[in-house]
């Protein structure tokens, strides 16, 4: 079994204060056991993009697994005074026993549609809301930035280089993870390669070039002991005049004593990264090593890469560090959890939050989501139906924005994207590693997401529609509210 979150440590407490007064409400006033879903969603795109990518999931099942108060949780909120005993000991006994409906991991996901859904008794569903968030807030934004990298470098290798710029540990770790989904070809982070067998990779630093007497005896120490990995980190000094020089004299000594390198190169961490990696290539195709890596890192993103490519740099891979890691360009994903039904005489009945601000108007109740497509399998909605409703019994769809306009179904297919992964608080789908999850998002974006919608400028936007009888009942909801 593979290692999860709760092997070392307990997180049951991360959580915001406001979730425990509630639910101490809820369970004084008998309402504990009342059956509620809550809605996990969001409503714009990071960086103006046309889509963002699910991630996190597996982790949440995790904690959901595992979630329980010990002891010390307890005693540590007893001395708040701000909770009844009773209450105090139904957490001392907690398990999560609720059902979970989400997205697969590394699927597109587009605004204000529910990536995940949570049915559990009221206080169950109420408490586990922001390490839900936190997880999906945290690893949807660092994989849909790292996707925008990966498209950037087109086609050329991108590597996780951020664990010693991310927020913390987890950050480093959950990014790296995170990025790997996006579609990054691996990690210099040791412990992400090792909980969830990431390709891990990384060479050298300026130290260990400013270790030794000189630049040259640096390099041939590092290609003796690393002959079948020898990048070489050529901007310590000077690129052009001492680091691609000694960088050659090297690979000349490993080809005169027949050592045959698998991955050999060099690195460039500072400068002018388009101009230096140019003039050298030509050093080293001069010098007959046509086939050696020029590698380059520092402070880049999808603007950047996409510039230095456009100069023509001569790039074979790209380490991208901070820029991925925190999601620097636009760093708050924003996805919230909002209540969408409630239990009413054993049937579940939609409820929806009212807003000055039109988009922060709920989509209410239990639903279905669908994804429509055309004849040549291309994306071309997403569609919110009643959870009772199939599909295909619908007339004709209606886009909310323009409710006079009925759009044809003829000649689409559907397919519902949420499934369920946890029932009763026992998972019902094994989890994937995260090579099939990556895989899931390289598939959907070769297949089925328009080019125009992978755009980074303007992207064409992807409808969120709606089956006639769910926008009844979502405009009867607003009229009894207004």
């Amino acid at each position: 079994m593979s290692k999860t979150i709760y092997d070392e440590r307990n997180i049951a407490m991360m959580m915001d204060l406001y979730e425990l007064t509630m639910a101490n409400g809820y369970f004084l006033q008998e309402q504990e056991n009342k059956r509620v879903a809550f809605d996990v969603f969001y409503r714009k795109n990071p960086d103006g993009g046309g889509f963002s990518v699910f991630a996190g999931l597996e982790q949440i099942l995790q904690y959901l697994e595992g979630l329980h108060f010990g002891e010390e949780d307890i005693e540590y909120l007893r001395s708040l005074k701000l909770f009844d005993d009773r209450f105090l000991a139904y957490l001392s006994d907690f398990k999560f026993t609720g059902d979970v409906y989400a997205f697969p991991e590394g699927t597109v996901m587009y605004p204000n549609e529910p990536v995940i859904t949570v049915v559990a008794d009221l206080v169950q569903a109420q408490i586990v809301e922001t390490e839900i968030l936190a997880q999906i807030n945290h690893q949807s934004l660092v994989a849909t930035k790292a996707n925008r990298i990966v498209r950037a470098a087109a086609g050329r290798a991108v590597s996780d280089f951020g664990a010693r710029r991310a927020h913390n540990n987890d950050a480093a770790i959950y990014g790296a993870r995170a990025c790997y989904i996006g579609g990054v070809n691996g990690t210099a982070t040791v412990s992400a390669g090792q909980d969830f067998g990431i390709p891990v990779g990384g060479t050298m630093a300026h130290s260990w070039v400013m270790f030794y007497k000189d630049e040259l005896t640096a390099f041939k120490k590092f290609a003796e002991v690393y002959p079948d990995n020898c990048i070489l980190l050529v901007d310590t000094y000077d690129v052009i005049k001492s680091g691609v020089p000694n960088a050659i004299k090297v690979f000349s000594e490993m080809r005169e004593k027949n050592i045959k390198s698998k991955n050999y190169g060099i690195r460039l961490d500072s400068g002018d990264l388009a101009y230096l990696s140019r003039e050298a290539k030509k050093l080293l195709n001069e010098a007959g090593f046509e086939d050696a890596k020029i590698v380059v890192s520092n402070s880049l993103d999808e603007f950047t890469i996409h510039s230095i490519l456009n100069q023509g740099g001569a790039i074979d891979s790209f380490g991208v560090g901070e820029r991925m890691i925190t999601a620097k360009s636009d760093p708050v994903f924003g996805a919230v959890y909002k209540l969408c039904a409630v239990e009413e005489n054993g049937a579940m009945k939609p409820r929806i939050k009212i807003s000055e601000n039109i988009e922060k108007v709920t989509n209410p109740g239990l639903k279905r989501v669908y994804r429509a497509f055309d004849k040549d399998g291309h994306s071309i909605a997403d569609i919110l139906a009643k959870y009772d409703e199939d599909i295909e019994d619908a007339e004709y769809l209606i886009d909310p924005e323009k409710p006079w306009k009925k759009i044809a179904k003829e000649g689409l297919k559907f397919r519902e994207i949420p499934k369920q992964f946890m029932k009763g608080g026992v998972r019902t789908i094994d989890a994937e590693s995260v090579t099939d999850v990556r895989n899931r998002l390289r598939e959907q974006l070769k297949a089925e997401v328009w080019e125009e919608e992978q755009r980074f400028e303007n992207p064409h936007r992807h409808y969120l529609d709606m089956t006639p009888a769910y926008y009844e009942e979502k405009m009867k909801l607003l009229e009894e509210e207004d």
